[in-house]
C-alpha cells in the first residue's frame, strides 16, 4: 500500500452519515435550518450589542465574543457538511484539511475561553457588584478577548505541524463531514504516539482547566447567593446564571462526549460518532443565541425593539 509524506499529500474522503446515504437531500433539509438559525441568531446578536448603547457593558461584550466563535464554528463546517449532502463532493486536500481543522479547534477553545471569561463575569457582577464597572472595564475585556485568541493559536499551532510530519498510507476516508484532529491522526501509518500525547495535553489545558475553573467560579457564586439575606435577590441572582450554565451544559457535555467516542468507543456504530459530531459542532450555535435572547432582559428588549422597528418601517 503507498505511503504518502510531506511531499506527496493525501486527498482524504470525508463522511455523511453512515448507512443514510440514500437520505442525504432530506437530511440537508433539517440541517440547513440549523445553520441558518445558528448563523441568523447569532449575527442578530452581534448587531444589537454593536449598534445598541444601553448593552455597551462587559455582559454583552462576552456574549458577542461568544457569538463570534459561533458563527466561526458554523462557516468553518458549513461548505463541507452540506457539499456532502447535496453533491456529495466528498474530496478534500490536506492542507484544506489542516486549515478546516485549526479552525474548528480554534474556535472551540475560545468558546471554552469566553464560557470562563463568561463565569467570572457573573462572579464578579454577584459577588462585588459595586466594582463591577471597575474591575471589567472595556480595556481589560479587550485584553481578555486577545488571550482568548492568542491562547488558542499558541496551543494549536504546534498539533497542526505535528501533523504534517505524518506518513498516510491507509485508508483515506474520515468518519466525521469534516476534518477532526482525532479522526485524521488515526489514518495514519506513522507513529503518533507525540500526536495523541499532545491532543489529549490540548483537551485538559484547554476545556479541562477551563471546565474545573468554571465549577470553582459557580461554587463561589453559590457562596455568595446564600449570603444575601432577601429571597428575591437570591432568586435575582441566580436567574442571571442560568443562560450560562445551560451554555456550559451544552458545550461541555457533546464535546467530552466527542472526545470519549474517539478514544474508547471503539466498537461503536459508526454513525454514533458522526451524530455526536454534528451536535457538538450545531446545537451550542444554535441554542446560545435563543437562550440569551430569552433569558436575558437586556438583549430581548433590544431585540424586540429591532424587530419592532423594522416591522414599522415595512
Amino acid at each position: 500500500m503507498p505511503s504518502f509524506h510531506n511531499s506527496t499529500l493525501p486527498t482524504f474522503l470525508l463522511t455523511g452519515i453512515p448507512g443514510f446515504e440514500w437520505a442525504h437531500t432530506w437530511i440537508s433539509i433539517p440541517f440547513c435550518c440549523l445553520y441558518l438559525t445558528a448563523l441568523s441568531g447569532n449575527t442578530l446578536i452581534l448587531f444589537i450589542v454593536l449598534t445598541e448603547p444601553s448593552l455597551h457593558q462587559p455582559m454583552c461584550y462576552f456574549l458577542s465574543m461568544l457569538s463570534t466563535t459561533d458563527i466561526g464554528l458554523c462557516v468553518s463546517t458549513l461548505v463541507t457538511v452540506l457539499g456532502i449532502f447535496w453533491v456529495n463532493a466528498r474530496e478534500i486536500s490536506f492542507n484544506a484539511c489542516l486549515s478546516q481543522m485549526f479552525f474548528i479547534h480554534l474556535f472551540t477553545i475560545m468558546e471554552s475561553s469566553v464560557l470562563l471569561a463568561m463565569a467570572f463575569d457573573r462572579f464578579v457582577s454577584i459577588s462585588n457588584p459595586l466594582r463591577y464597572a471597575t474591575i471589567l472595564t472595556h480595556r481589560r475585556i479587550a485584553q481578555i478577548d486577545l488571550a482568548v485568541i492568542t491562547r488558542g493559536t499558541v496551543i494549536l499551532t504546534p498539533q497542526i505541524l505535528l501533523l504534517k510530519r505524518l506518513s498516510f498510507c491507509h485508508s483515506h476516508v474520515l468518519h466525521h463531514s469534516y476534518c477532526f484532529h482525532p479522526d485524521v491522526m488515526k489514518l495514519s501509518c506513522s507513529d503518533t504516539k507525540i500526536n495523541s500525547v499532545f491532543g489529549l495535553t490540548v483537551i485538559i489545558s484547554t476545556a479541562g482547566v477551563d471546565s474545573v475553573f468554571i465549577l470553582l467560579s459557580y461554587v463561589l457564586i453559590i457562596r455568595s447567593v446564600l449570603n444575601i439575606a432577601s429571597p428575591e435577590e437570591r432568586k435575582k441572582a441566580f436567574s442571571t446564571c442560568i443562560s450560562h450554565v445551560t451554555a456550559v451544559a451544552i458545550f461541555y457535555i457533546p464535546l467530552i462526549s466527542l472526545s470519549f467516542v474517539h478514544r474508547f468507543a471503539k466498537h461503536a456504530p459508526s454513525y454514533v460518532p458522526t451524530l455526536i459530531a454534528n451536535v457538538y459542532l450545531l446545537i451550542p450555535p444554535v441554542m446560545n443565541p435563543i437562550m440569551y435572547s430569552v433569558k436575558t432582559k437586556p438583549i430581548q428588549k433590544a431585540m424586540l425593539k429591532v424587530l419592532y422597528f423594522k416591522g414599522t418601517r415595512l
